[in-house]
């Protein structure tokens, strides 16, 4: 796992031991920021599942100006802090242990991110709880983006029938909001689409929209 481009660009990244955490591999990665690749600059970045923090670090070493890193593992936070180290980009950086919620709810008010990572354990219920709690906008600049990651049983892209499947809003539905029809009607979906089993999601706040 490294670090694709920019500042920090090849820097080998340490991953947590187990199956505790579940990075997301380089395909997944380098698709996910060509959809955002113009947005990072100069942006307050949160990554809110930070793992080894290579979501975060990314956006750090392409042009961010700042990024929180929440995990509840102490031994993930110990990782996060070896990378932001290792690809020089510590002074950037907030890091600390915190389940998600309830940094979520104690953020509210206080602070205001314009990008926010969502890569939770993947058959869990996580990405659905921290999309209700964001929902209210609290932490969210105007425009903010929220990039969304979880898996999906949809196994080709090969054809028309399976994407369209692919970007059906009962599929987004289910595997991004966990059927929350109210929370999602919160949203805009700007764009989703499955690599493998991974299945990448972009959404802004619904009434952000002219």
């Amino acid at each position: 796992m490294r670090i694709i481009t920019g500042t920090a660009r090849g820097t080998k990244l340490v991953t947590l031991e187990g199956e505790a955490t579940r990075p997301t591999i380089d395909k997944v990665k380098e698709a996910l920021f060509s959809m955002i690749q113009f947005d990072i600059e100069g942006r307050n970045i949160l990554d809110l599942f930070a793992g080894s923090g290579q979501l975060g670090l990314e956006a750090l070493s392409r042009g961010a100006a700042k990024a929180t890193f929440i995990d509840e593992s102490r031994q993930a936070v110990d990782v996060v802090i070896e990378n932001a180290k290792k690809t020089h980009l510590f002074d950037k950086c907030r890091i600390s242990a915190s389940g998600a919620i309830p940094f979520l709810k104690s953020a509210a008010g206080k602070e205001s991110y314009d990008i926010v990572f969502l890569d939770p354990p993947y058959g869990s219920d996580l990405l659905a709880q921290a999309l209700k709690q964001l929902s209210d906008g609290k932490v969210l600049a105007p425009g903010a983006i929220i990039v969304c990651e979880c898996d999906t049983d949809i196994v080709s892209r090969r054809s028309k029938v399976k994407k369209d499947d692919e970007a059906s809003v009962e599929r987004v539905l289910e595997e991004v909001f966990g059927g929350d029809e109210e929370t999602m009607a919160k949203y805009s979906l700007q764009r989703t689409a499955v690599y493998g089993r991974a299945r990448i999601t972009l959404l802004n706040l619904a009434d952000e929209e002219e």
